[in-house]
């Protein structure tokens, strides 16, 4: 386990936090604040017990230059209103300025650097830039689980000139995911869905050694129908992981379970023409977007048992809310479920929310990458950077 704000004395300290505000904007203003709100009890807990608090966080990819519309200004005020108390926006997050700005912060004050990923330096994790933001504190406190497995300056890089630990964020997101790997309720069930086999497999193996069924939805579902000789139409398919595919659905035997009916369209449009086919019926000319009705049904009845169940990846083409249905079914039958339900990645993490389910699930991981990466099994550095209980 790691150490978390709970372990460290922060009472008149400066504490740096690096948060995950990489949320989405239109028109100068946050359209989703999940990964906001995800950080306030870290920050609530912090300014509770007289900390100085300077918050650090990544926007887009501005890739090492000064990119006016991915400034956190916009952040700053949203974070002010959920706080309910001025947050001071800072435009760079480092040099005099900052420096200036941080020796006058008093106990519960909250401070936001400007996008650290504004310098090259952050992504390459340029030791000199890690000593300089390091320099602005006494304490490092890491609550950005969706940047976890990168090894940037603001992640990786302080951790070796202060002393680092998890925010509540972060300590949750390492418990559920932590669980699920190494100790899952059984019967446990996970849900795999979105467009690639490739970006997946990684996790498919790690998981073929745990779980008792492995439902599989989304554009991966056309890649296995294919490797059975199914005929998919027009429909999106990895021909380079049809042998990867095949592997995969011999070792898995009856646990691996795929769609048996499938919503179709005539083009890639969210006014298409639908209809719903058995597998295997696809017209030459149309497309697989979502799972069919009698999928959502035999997916109910393999989750019903369940006492785990983890999601990553969308059943359908959820962006159109024709091709929708699936996914919404999956995420509203789970909202109901007696089991400790565990959903990652964002594109099915912004579909519960649609779905309007996402505070009846047990966790809802704020990481995309990172979580597909910590199921896989792999040592994500910005957790692996900080001290050990």
């Amino acid at each position: 386990m790691k150490k978390t704000v709970r372990d460290v004395e922060v009472e008149g300290k400066r504490v740096l936090v690096r948060v995950d505000f990489n949320v989405p904007l239109a028109e100068g203003q946050v359209t989703d604040d999940t990964r906001i709100r995800a950080a306030l009890p870290t920050i609530d807990y912090l300014l509770d017990h007289g900390a100085k608090v300077i918050l650090m966080s990544h926007l887009g990819r501005p890739k090492g230059k000064v990119v006016d519309e991915l400034r956190l200004d916009p952040v700053a005020e949203r974070l002010a209103e959920l706080l309910g108390r001025p947050v001071g926006k800072l435009d760079d997050c480092v040099g005099r300025e900052v420096e200036a700005a941080v020796a006058e912060m008093r106990p519960g004050d909250v401070i936001l650097l400007e996008n650290t990923r504004f310098h090259p330096e952050e992504t390459s994790n340029d030791p000199a830039f890690a000593t300089k933001l390091a320099s602005l504190a006494d304490i490092f406190v890491n609550d950005a689980f969706g940047a976890a497995h990168r090894a940037h300056a603001s992640t990786v890089g302080v951790t070796e000139h202060l002393p680092s630990v998890a925010g509540f964020l972060m300590e949750k997101e390492i418990t559920f995911l932590g669980q699920a790997l190494a100790a899952p309720h059984h019967p446990f069930v996970a849900l795999l869905g979105g467009a690639k086999i490739s970006s997946k497999i990684g996790v498919i193996d790690k998981l073929l050694t745990t779980v008792d069924g492995l439902l599989i939805g989304g554009g991966m579902a056309n890649t296995f129908f294919k490797a059975q000789g199914q005929g998919v139409g027009q429909s999106l398919v990895e021909d380079d992981s049809l042998d990867v595919a095949s592997e995969t659905l011999e070792r898995a035997g009856d646990r691996l379970v795929l769609p048996v009916d499938v919503v179709v369209a005539d083009r890639f449009d969210a006014e298409a023409n639908l209809k719903v086919v058995p597998v295997g019926q696809v017209p030459a000319d149309w497309l697989i977007l979502d799972i069919g009705p009698e999928t959502v049904e035999l997916y109910k009845q393999k989750l019903a048992g369940a006492r785990t169940v983890v999601w990553n990846g969308p059943m359908g083409v959820f962006e159109f809310p024709r091709f929708a249905e699936g996914t919404f079914a999956i995420a509203r039958f789970l909202a109901d479920l007696e089991a400790i339900t565990i959903v990652g990645g964002g594109d099915v993490v912004a579909a519960v929310g649609q779905a309007g389910v996402a505070d009846r699930i047990a966790h809802v991981s704020t990481g995309g990458g990172a979580s597909l990466e910590f199921l896989e099994g792999k040592s994500l550095p910005g957790i692996a950077a900080l001290e050990d209980k």
